[in-house]
């Protein structure tokens, strides 16, 4: 229990750092902070997630900052901002995941095609999850074509497809939600992002079993 604690709480330093500064390559800078969102997402406890962050947030915008006319930071900087309103919850997170959609936006306007589809996979993870109007934009609707659109780009990718499913599972398209979820476990690792491909297979992996559970006769029939 004490290990675990110690590990903890020198992951929390390392996302947190004060002294943080953002790497004078844009390469190192985008792996950096794609380090750091698999650490606090898969490897930090439920409780300290919020704050861990809220402080990746920080370090994000300074990479956004130092390299303003590329979309890669400002993606990166939208998916912080949306995982910390996830682990926020509430009313309260919605400014979040609204800047998250205003920065994605404006990353399309700079390169549609960054990071391999990530913006459109993030803009459908947003309009899936975030609530409708009155409260929020979300749109299950719009958040089909934004994910089709990922798919487009990156048709075997673990991330669109993975995300996809959710969608389809979630509206009660559980054969085709499967389907994706086998392609997702097909995908071909990324380079330089294996914490984030462990984690990511894992979440596939489960919701994979919990739709052969609870919906396996759909499956069967199709």
């Amino acid at each position: 229990m004490f290990r675990k604690s110690i590990v903890t709480l020198i992951l929390f330093v390392f996302v947190n750092a004060s002294s943080y500064a953002a790497p004078s390559n844009l390469d190192d800078a985008v792996s950096d902070i794609g380090h750091r969102w698999a650490a606090v997402t898969y490897q930090t406890p439920d409780t300290e997630k919020q704050a861990a962050f809220n402080g990746l947030i920080a370090n994000a915008k300074q990479v956004s900052e130092s390299f303003p006319s590329r979309a890669e930071p400002l993606v990166w900087q939208a998916i912080v901002l949306a995982s910390a309103a996830k682990a926020e919850g509430g009313l309260g997170a919605l400014s979040k995941v609204k800047e998250a959609r205003d920065d994605l936006l404006i990353a399309e306007k700079i390169d549609p095609n960054a990071l391999n589809g990530s913006i459109y996979n993030s803009l459908g993870s947003l309009y899936a999850k975030v609530p409708g109007w009155p409260i929020g934009f979300g749109d299950k609707k719009k958040a089909r074509e934004y994910f089709e659109k990922a798919l487009a780009i990156n048709p075997d990718g673990i991330d669109p497809n993975y995300f996809y499913a959710d969608l389809l599972a979630d509206q009660g398209e559980y054969a085709k939600a499967a389907d994706h979820l086998k392609r997702a476990l097909a995908a071909p690792p990324r380079i330089g992002r294996e914490d984030a491909d462990s984690g990511r297979r894992q979440e596939v992996e489960n919701l994979l079993a919990t739709i052969k559970k609870k919906h396996g006769d759909q499956l069967t029939a199709k």
